[in-house]
């Protein structure tokens, strides 16, 4: 019998949760938030990646140094506080960061030094020492290397691995032991910042569960060339004999970019990765299940043929299609694990052989109303009478502008009139929001997911990302004034008469700081 069950969830970053200390965090505001989705009646809650990006990776959770590691940016001091790693003081000298933008480089900083300090107490606890050493053998199969990568980065000022002495960058095994025991203290805080990012995700992940709400994940296909990944298993991707690409992925050229675009990620070495029966690729879907309950899978359309552009190049034009053994992959992945709980993001240009492969495997694609009413219409696939329940529906992503910055700023009078007239009532730039949850609450679709600041009907001062825009980017955070109970309430009605509450009654009433972490 197919699933018939009708859900809703809200996209949120972890570093746009509300803290005092100038990024999202793990602590009580994520606490906090939760509450506010279980008295919403919400059952999911999209995450962007939550893997490191310091080292002037312009912040993006989709540039990253590991696709297995946590961002410590993401500890919460407050929780370092209770398990005694950090004082009252050292919370108090906290600077004025602002509220509602992250300053990245200023939180670097601070929490780098906070980090320091709880890590020098943490290495007098021989409880904390065990738990690590226990977290560290879990971890084996990706945390020594990545814990190695981080000291060597930070030893060479932030040197791509390339760059650094041939023997370190083709892992001659005397060098490497060499440096792990040069380099001891950096290597043995790398692992701690690992434990306790994950101690804390899991408690705030068995929170979710308690109150009925799923984590839903986000995989990008493709990894860093100046990650731990790529240096650790140089064998998985299409490098030249010193580490660099011989080939690079990005898309083709198209009607918004006469040059395509060119991400500059390594190719897989898809032949070798199907030698060892796709064992990284395995290791990493089941690492991030066990952090989280589904996961989309970020560019699928890369899994059937990606673009393959010659790594000299400066754009994407000369590249060409490159087959993908994606059949084969979840295929496997489909013996090892059972059932997918994937979501593939299938915007942009989508071939029949990428529309085959998810429904081999019945993977939902995505809607996104915004690109409703852009054209073609009625045949336009985005909008509401073309869904179908296997799909999920987005009023916006993280790559668009809210719905009200859209609405004002991006769409023109002919689409403005055509909305009037599909929705059988005008709307405005404070308006439109509620219109986009309407359509989106009462579609066929079994899964509606609402970025956070379409459901406060915020304008473009809250948008996440501008795609090739290389600043400003990924800082909005959430006050959390907004998340009241009475705004709950009104989200709760919503649901309901969409057909979306979740089926796990709210229980309520805890207080955030009596809640067992």
């Amino acid at each position: 019998m197919r699933d018939t069950l009708r859900r809703a969830g809200v996209l949120l970053h972890l570093s746009s949760l509300p803290s005092p200390f100038g990024v999202g965090d793990l602590g009580p505001g994520a606490y906090r938030f939760v509450e506010f989705l279980a008295q919403a009646g919400m059952g999911l809650w999209q995450i962007l990646p939550f893997c490191p990006t310091e080292g002037g990776r312009g912040n993006s959770p989709y540039s990253a140094s590991s696709a297995f590691a946590g961002n410590p940016l993401f500890i919460s001091p407050e929780l370092l506080r209770e398990m005694g790693l950090l004082t009252p003081e050292e919370l108090a000298a906290v600077p004025s960061f602002s509220e509602d933008r992250v300053d990245y480089d200023g939180v670097f900083r601070w929490k780098a030094r906070c980090l320091d300090a709880a890590f020098a107490r943490a290495r007098r606890s021989p409880q904390i020492a065990g738990e690590v050493r226990q977290f560290l053998h879990g971890q084996r199969t990706w945390l020594q290397d990545y814990a190695l990568f981080s000291a060597l980065k930070k030893h060479f000022d932030g040197l791509p691995w390339v760059a650094w002495p041939e023997v370190l960058r083709d892992r001659d095994a005397v060098a490497l032991e060499a440096k792990r025991q040069e380099l001891a203290w950096d290597v043995e805080r790398e692992i701690f910042l690992q434990y306790i990012f994950f101690r804390q995700w899991g408690s705030l992940r068995a929170f979710c569960s308690a109150k009925g709400v799923h984590i839903l994940g986000d995989v990008p296909i493709f990894v860093d060339h100046d990650s731990a990944d790529v240096w650790s298993h140089r064998d998985l991707f299409l490098l030249e004999s010193d580490g660099s690409p011989s080939a690079v992925a990005g898309v083709p050229p198209d009607y918004f970019s006469p040059t395509g675009q060119r991400w500059g990620n390594p190719l897989y070495h898809w032949d070798n990765l199907r030698k060892t029966s796709f064992q990284w690729w395995e290791d990493r879907l089941v690492h991030a299940l066990c952090w989280c309950d589904e996961l989309r899978i970020d560019h699928f359309r890369g899994f059937s043929a990606c673009w393959s552009i010659p790594a000299q190049d400066a754009t994407a034009e000369r590249g060409e299609w490159r087959p993908v053994p994606g059949e084969e992959l979840f295929q496997h992945l489909k013996r090892r694990l059972g059932k997918l709980p994937f979501i593939a993001e299938d915007l942009g240009v989508i071939t029949d052989d990428v529309r085959a492969l998810m429904a081999r495997f019945h993977l939902p694609g995505m809607k996104v109303l915004q690109f409703a009413f852009g054209g073609g219409f009625p045949e336009n696939p985005y909008l509401p009478h073309h869904h179908v329940p296997d799909s999920v529906i987005y009023t916006g992503t993280h790559d668009n502008n809210t719905t009200a910055g859209w609405f004002r700023e991006e769409a023109s009078k002919e689409v403005r009139d055509l909305l009037a007239e599909y929705l059988r009532y005008p709307v405005t730039d404070r308006t439109v929001h509620e219109a986009f949850l309407h359509m989106a609450f009462s579609s066929v679709a079994r899964t509606a997911i609402v970025p956070a600041q379409d459901i406060f009907g915020l304008g473009s001062e809250a948008r996440m990302n501008t795609p090739s825009v290389p600043l400003g980017n990924w800082a909005w955070r959430l006050p959390i004034e907004f998340l009241r109970r009475e705004g709950a309430q009104r989200l709760r009605r919503a649901l309901f008469l969409g057909g979306r509450l979740a089926k796990v009654p709210y229980g309520g009433g805890e207080r955030l700081d009596s809640v067992k972490r």
